[in-house]
C-alpha cells in the first residue's frame, strides 16, 4: 500500500517512482521539437545553398509572408484553424493509444454534413450556427466511430480500418456532388454544393478581412482539450487505456467503451474543422479539391506537438505560419514552395527519430513513466 508518511509522498511535478507516474506533463523535453525545427532550417540550406539559392533571403522572405503585415498574420491564423482543431482530434487519439489515420475523411463528412445543415434551414444564427457546427461534429464523430467499434469489439487494426474509410468517404462524397448528385449545386459546371445560408456562416472579427471566429473556436477547444484530459476522469481513462489496455481493464474502466469514444471524440474534432472550414471560408460551399492533405498534415502537427493540445496549438500556428509565407518565399527566393513541404518532412523526420537530435545536442533520454495529472485524491484512489 502507498505510504501514508507525508514526507514519502511526491512533491507536484516530481516523478513517483514507485507508481511510475509523472504530474502535470507538457513535453518529455520542450527542446526536442524547438531543435528539430532549427536542425530541419540547418539542413534545408544546405539544400538550397546547393541549388544556388540564398537560405537567408529565402526564410526571411518566409517570415514576411507569414508575419510581415496585417493580411500577412490573417492568412496565417486561417491556414492554422483547421490545422489546430484537426490536430488535437489526432493528439486525443494519440493519447488514447489509438492512430487514426481517417482524420482526411472524417474532415471532409463534418464538411458534408456542415453544408447539409447549413443549406436544409433558415434559423436565426444564433441557433443555425451552433446547429451547423454539431452537425459537422456528429458526422466526423460517426465515421470515426465505426473503425473505432470494429477496433474495440473485432480486434481490427484502427490504421487499416481508418485508411479505408478515407477511400469509402471520399467516393461517397465524390458521387453526391457529381454529375446529378443530391448535393450537386443545380447548374454548376464543376462539382460543388449549395453555398450555406448567411445564417449559418461564421462571422467576420475583423470587417473586410477573411479572418473569421473560426480561431476563436480553435483557441477554445485546445483549452476544452486539455481541461478534458488532464482535468476529468473521462481524460484520465483515455490516457490510462493508451498507457496499458491491460491495467486500465484491471482498474475496472471499460476498455472497449473507452476506445469507441476516444475514436468517436477524435473524428468528431476533425469533422468540426471541415464545418469550421466551410461556414468560414468564402464562397461557403464544399467542392472537389477543398481541404485536400489538411487531415495528413493534422497527423503532422499532433505529432511536432507531442500530442499535447498546448504543443498542437503552436505546431499548427508553424504549420499555417510556412503555408501562408510558401507563395513569398517562392517570389522572393525564386524557389519552389515545394520547399515547404520538405522542410516539413525534415521537421518531422527530426522529432520522430528524436534520438539524433538529443545525441547532436546532448540532452538527457526522457522519463518512461505514465502521465497522469493531479485529479482528486478520491478520484485517482478509485482508478488507480
Amino acid at each position: 500500500m502507498p505510504s501514508t508518511n507525508p514526507s514519502e509522498q511526491p512533491k507536484p511535478g516530481e516523478r513517483n517512482e514507485r507508481r511510475g507516474f509523472h504530474l502535470n506533463p507538457i513535453f518529455s523535453s520542450p527542446l526536442v521539437p524547438i531543435l528539430a525545427i532549427f536542425t530541419a532550417l540547418v539542413v534545408a540550406s544546405i539544400a538550397l545553398l546547393l541549388t544556388g539559392s540564398n537560405p537567408i533571403t529565402a526564410y526571411v522572405a518566409l517570415g514576411e509572408g507569414a508575419f510581415g503585415s496585417q493580411d500577412a498574420i490573417i492568412l496565417t491564423l486561417i491556414k492554422a484553424t483547421p490545422y489546430i482543431i484537426a490536430g488535437l482530434g489526432v493528439a486525443l487519439g494519440f493519447r488514447g493509444g489509438l492512430f487514426n489515420i481517417g482524420i482526411e475523411g472524417q474532415l471532409f463528412v463534418g464538411s458534408i454534413m456542415a453544408v447539409v445543415a447549413g443549406t436544409a434551414f433558415h434559423l436565426p444564427a444564433i441557433i443555425h450556427i451552433p446547429l451547423t457546427l454539431l452537425a459537422g461534429f456528429l458526422g466526423g464523430a460517426v465515421w470515426a466511430g465505426i473503425p473505432g467499434y470494429l477496433k474495440a469489439h473485432t480486434g481490427a487494426s484502427e490504421v487499416i480500418t481508418t485508411i479505408m474509410a478515407n477511400y469509402i468517404a471520399l467516393d461517397i462524397i465524390a458521387w453526391m456532388i457529381g454529375a446529378n448528385g443530391p448535393l450537386r449545386a443545380p447548374r454548376s459546371i464543376v462539382p460543388q454544393t449549395l453555398s450555406i445560408f448567411p445564417s449559418a456562416q461564421l462571422p467576420m472579427l475583423i470587417p473586410g478581412t477573411r479572418l473569421h471566429a473560426g480561431i476563436i473556436l480553435a483557441i477554445l477547444i485546445t483549452g476544452l482539450v486539455y481541461w478534458l484530459l488532464f482535468h476529468t476522469v473521462i481524460g484520465f481513462e483515455i490516457r490510462t487505456v493508451g498507457a496499458n489496455p491491460d491495467a486500465a481493464r484491471y482498474a475496472g474502466i471499460n476498455v472497449e467503451w473507452n476506445i469507441v469514444r476516444t475514436m468517436a471524440i477524435s473524428g468528431g474534432l476533425a469533422g468540426l474543422a471541415g464545418a469550421v472550414q466551410v461556414m468560414g471560408l468564402a464562397p461557403f460551399y464544399f467542392t472537389t479539391g477543398f481541404n485536400v492533405g489538411s487531415g495528413f498534415d493534422s497527423l503532422a502537427v499532433a505529432v511536432l506537438g507531442g500530442s499535447h493540445p498546448i504543443g498542437v496549438f503552436f505546431s499548427a500556428l508553424l504549420f499555417g505560419a510556412m503555408n501562408a509565407g510558401a507563395p513569398i518565399m517562392q517570389l522572393r527566393a525564386r524557389i519552389p514552395s515545394d520547399i515547404i513541404t520538405i522542410l516539413q518532412g525534415l521537421i518531422l523526420m527530426f522529432v520522430a527519430a528524436d534520438a539524433i537530435i538529443r545525441s547532436i545536442y546532448r540532452l538527457r533520454k526522457p522519463s518512461t513513466a505514465v502521465e497522469v495529472d493531479s485529479l482528486p485524491s478520491e478520484e485517482l484512489g478509485e482508478k488507480v
